[in-house]
């Protein structure tokens, strides 16, 4: 593609991102808080920003072909945070979108938007949401604003519920959640590509453990599984517990409230 822009470029995945994509698109349009420096080939174009600033955001997103979307608090904070960080913030990429005519835009949901279901439960995108936190309930509403705007207005967006991104799993839980680079790499490419008016799909490796549907296999197969990683990794889940771990306990919100 011509064009392809990535929020949260200097962030855990979109550092990755912005390595493994480079040659998906002629040119990467970055934007962060934090600086970056754009590479020497004259292929990036680098924005210095919040999110929150909706005109900034949108005179960054002028002549982009896809956008994918990470930038965001990544975890529990207080309410107020995650609405200006997370839902503001994609607001304003959704309406840039919108005005620009941007033809796909990608958005990072989580897997924590369902994590009270019990381990027990394969969770496919079609159950009812379940989130195990305000961060949860944050990305509840990124996905909520994608379907408006794409049944609104006619933006076409996939939503990535994203498992446990790790270099390798380093938990019990994680052997059901881990997600690899190589496999975000490859949803991210499948949800750039993917024939869809709207879409969610859980973005996790193939784990023998997982508790999450995987998408159909004309979306994105996963290669990884967290198993290849499972020695010295003992133990198991109880499968009436929440999915979310640790991050459904109610001392991880309560400091925040």
């Amino acid at each position: 593609m011509p064009s392809l822009a990535i929020t949260g470029a200097a962030g855990a995945i979109g550092s990755l991102l912005r390595t493994r994509l480079r040659d998906d698109a002629e040119r990467l349009v970055l934007l962060d808080r934090v600086p970056l420096t754009a590479a020497d080939d004259g292929r990036e174009r680098v924005h210095t920003l919040d999110l929150a600033d909706g005109p900034a955001v949108h005179a960054a997103l002028d002549g982009v072909d896809a956008v994918v979307h990470m930038a965001g608090i990544a975890d529990e904070a207080p309410l107020g945070d995650l609405l200006t960080a997370n839902v503001l913030g994609t607001q304003h990429v959704l309406e840039a979108a919108r005005r620009h005519g941007i033809r796909r835009v990608v958005l990072a949901s989580s897997n924590r938007v369902g994590g009270f279901h019990p381990n027990g439960h394969v969770t496919t995108p079609e159950d009812p949401p379940r989130p195990d936190g305000l961060y949860g309930v944050s990305k509840l509403a990124v996905e909520a604003l994608g379907r408006l705007y794409a049944d609104k207005f006619g933006v076409s967006v996939v939503c990535l519920r994203i498992g446990s991104f790790e270099a390798r799993p380093s938990s019990v839980r994680e052997l059901s959640t881990w997600l690899s680079p190589d496999d975000c790499v490859g949803f991210v490419r499948a949800a750039l590509t993917a024939e869809a008016r709207f879409s969610t799909v859980y973005a996790v490796s193939a784990n023998k453990r997982r508790f999450w549907a995987l998408p159909p296999a004309a979306f994105y197969a996963p290669v990884d599984d967290a198993e290849a990683h499972a020695d010295g990794i003992d133990g198991g889940l109880d499968p009436f517990a929440p999915q979310g771990g640790h991050y459904a306990s109610a001392e991880y919100t309560e400091r925040h409230l």
